[in-house]
């Protein structure tokens, strides 16, 4: 024999479990939550990894020739790191005040 289950025509009559509610409403909340967690963590990425807007001399006083590698800005003043070893500094005003010439050991491998 076998068992043959009738079902309503209108299924919305059949209340649903207390249980069930439960857990409907707590997966659309979470997903809610993660929804707008993420959207700050994205907002917060993009605005921390925005280049900083640096006020920069509008020019700075380098030799001819120049191969710049790093600026460095202080509480008013510049370094210039320049491809030959030097570094440059400046004051805050972008004149130029010092030399210092970086020399590095020679190993043995070169």
């Amino acid at each position: 024999m076998t068992k043959v289950t009738v079902l309503p025509d209108d299924m919305d009559e059949i209340p649903e479990p207390a249980n069930l509610r439960f857990l409907r409403r707590l997966v659309t909340v979470l997903t809610a939550v993660m929804i707008i967690g993420l959207v700050t963590v994205i907002g917060l990425l993009v605005q921390r990894l925005r280049l900083p807007s640096v006020p920069v001399p509008e020019a700075l006083a380098l030799p001819d020739g120049t191969e710049i590698h790093a600026v460095t800005q202080g509480p008013g003043w510049w370094a210039v790191v320049t491809g030959d070893g030097r570094i440059l500094l400046y004051d805050g005003a972008g004149t130029f005040h010092q030399e210092i010439v970086v020399t590095l050991p020679q190993t043995a491998e070169e």
